[in-house]
């Protein structure tokens, strides 16, 4: 005496009635790829490589002159800075480094003063 198993096939198994999502299962993953090479496209076409790399150090200088200025500062180990701009002065105690000198083509040129020994006061 043979027994007959039947099996209940159900909409699954049913190939034309599909679930519809299963065409954009991976769509998720499909953005991210998207994002991150769209990432990498736009670090490269600042020629900026740099920012990428976790062994570098790099500031930029955002708006410089500008009220709105930003320094922004990443150093390896260490979690990216970001300062602002801000109207208040700074004051305190301390000593001369050097000179700066703006060129006639807008450039800074800073001259560390020469160390002789001792403190070279001028007045």
């Amino acid at each position: 005496m043979k027994r007959r198993r039947f099996r209940r096939t159900g909409l699954i198994n049913n190939e034309d009635e599909q679930n519809p999502l299963t065409g954009v299962a991976n769509l998720f993953d499909i953005a991210m790829v998207f994002s991150v090479a769209l990432l990498v496209a736009l670090v490269m076409s600042y020629q900026m490589p740099e920012l990428l790399s976790p062994t570098e150090d790099i500031t930029l200088v955002k708006n410089p002159g500008q009220k709105d200025m930003q320094i922004i500062i990443k150093e390896q180990g260490k979690p990216i800075e970001v300062l602002n701009m801000t109207d208040q002065i700074g004051g305190g105690s301390g000593e001369a480094l050097g000179t700066a000198y703006k060129l006639a083509d807008g450039r800074v040129v800073y001259v560390p003063e020469e160390e002789d020994g001792g403190n070279t006061t001028s007045g």
